[in-house]
């Protein structure tokens, strides 16, 4: 594992133990971002797009959700506006991560109610203040 890697680690690993659900429709995302989470000592659900993501959280309490944008059935945007009109859910943190880097886009994001927007690639050391800032924030 890389200095980084255990760095990233290390500074999730201050806010742990929470449970987090990524929304992704890459694998290899998925499995990147389950890693440095669980290696932090959180507990880590997948989801391969927002409607599946959307049972989850309404079945199961989570304390983050990272989610893409651009994914089949119901996309990023979508997911975090149903995420907010809910009750139970509505103030569950998230945190959009995707490869859409303009202006609009993180405004659309924060507006359908991304409580942070990060641009893949993301380094992990702002994965980790990211992770770390949003858990520690009360809610």
């Amino acid at each position: 594992m890389s200095t980084k890697t255990v760095a990233a680690a290390t500074a999730l690993a201050a806010t742990a133990p929470a449970h987090i659900l990524i929304i992704d429709d890459a694998t290899v995302v998925r499995l990147y971002y389950r890693q440095l989470l669980e290696t932090a000592g959180y507990t880590v659900e997948e989801a391969i797009n927002g409607i599946e993501g959307l049972e989850k959280v309404l079945r199961t309490p989570f304390d983050l959700c990272i989610v893409d944008v651009n994914m089949p059935l119901m996309d990023g945007y979508a997911f975090l506006a149903a995420l907010r009109r809910e009750k139970v859910t509505k103030k569950m943190r998230a945190i959009i991560i995707t490869t859409e880097a303009d202006e609009a886009d993180r405004q659309a994001a924060l507006q359908a109610g991304a409580d942070a927007y990060l641009v893949k690639p993301v380094a992990q050391h702002e994965f980790a203040a990211s992770v770390a800032a949003l858990l520690s924030r009360p809610g």
